[in-house]
Formats: C-alpha cells, structure tokens, sequence
C-alpha cells in the first residue's frame, strides 16, 4: 500500500511542477483573471490546491503523533503561509510558488515516512457531518490525490479554453524514475 500511496504523492508533486511551470508563463493579469470557476481564477485554484494539501497534513499528521519520521517530514508545512482568496500581485505569485513546491516535498516526505500500521490510523476529520467522526489515513490520502487531481482538471480546462497546449488526460510516469 505504502507504494502506491508515495507514487501519489510524487505524481503529485510532478503535476504541480508542469501546472506551475504552465501559468508561470501566463503575466499576473491573466492568472488572476475570474474565469468562472468555484475558486475564480487560475491562481485561485492553485492556491486551494495548495491549502488542501497543507489542511490534509495537518489532519494525518494528528492521527501519527508517535511516528518522529511523520512529524519530522511536516513540521516546516505548519509554517507554510496560506495565501487564501486574495489576489497576488506578482511577488506574491513566486512566494505562492515556492510554498506549494515545499508543501508537496512535505506531503512526499510525509508519506515516505508512514509505517504500514500508520495507513489505517484514524484521521479525526471536521466534515460529513460527524458521520463518521473519523477515516483511515489511507483513506484521507486517497482523497487527497483526487482533491487535487479534481482541481488540476479544473485548471487544464481553463488553459484549454485559453488555447494553452496541456496534457492532464493521463498520468505522467515520469517521477517514477526521479
């Protein structure tokens, strides 16, 4: 299981590195632009990924509290600024992007650093209306994939409509030989 769940985490990290790479090439303007989506913009969407990952650490890290490896690999995610709602200018658009690449070196480190006991520990989680009050850790981590693969998709509709060549159809495997 563990296997499946770092190639996750290093897809993961992959695609944001190719999304990022992508609206690093459009100006400020166009990646604050309110294109209709839930998050508005483009950077909008990107910065939800990023708070997604950093508020699903937060919550698996509290289900591992006695695995030093865990906590080691997400300590600095604790001190990772959320960037919320607001638009960026154009610093705040590199600051974005250094954040959500240490976030996904944490998450990958995170999930390096699991034991297999740890994929069935219970994550306490805020939502579904406290039924259930809590879901295995595999579980929050296959949720997370799909948070971000679901908002990815998102944003490679939206570059799509802009004419901006993309490929999210498919997982890469390229990280599989990183």
């Amino acid at each position: 299981m563990k296997d499946i769940f770092i190639a996750f985490a290093k897809q993961n990290q992959d695609s944001d590195k190719a999304v990022l790479s992508l609206l690093d090439a459009l100006d400020n303007a166009e990646r604050e632009k309110n294109r209709k989506s839930y998050y508005k913009s483009l950077s909008g969407l990107a910065r939800h990924i990023m708070g997604g990952t950093l508020f699903f650490l937060d919550l698996m890290g509290k289900a591992v509290p006695k695995n030093a490896g865990a906590q080691k690999a997400i300590a600095d995610a604790a001190k990772i600024p959320c960037f919320g709602e607001k638009k960026l200018d154009e610093d705040g658009w590199k600051s974005f992007v250094t954040s959500i690449k240490k976030a996904d070196k944490n998450l990958t480190a995170f999930v390096e650093a699991l034991l297999d006991a740890d994929f069935s520990a219970p994550v306490a989680v805020p939502f579904y209306k406290g039924k259930p009050k809590t879901v295995p850790l595999f579980f929050m981590l296959q949720n997370l994939a799909a948070h971000n693969i679901h908002h990815r998709g998102q944003i490679s509709q939206i570059l799509d409509s802009l004419g901006i060549p993309n490929d999210y159809s498919a997982l890469s495997p390229s990280f599989l030989h990183a």
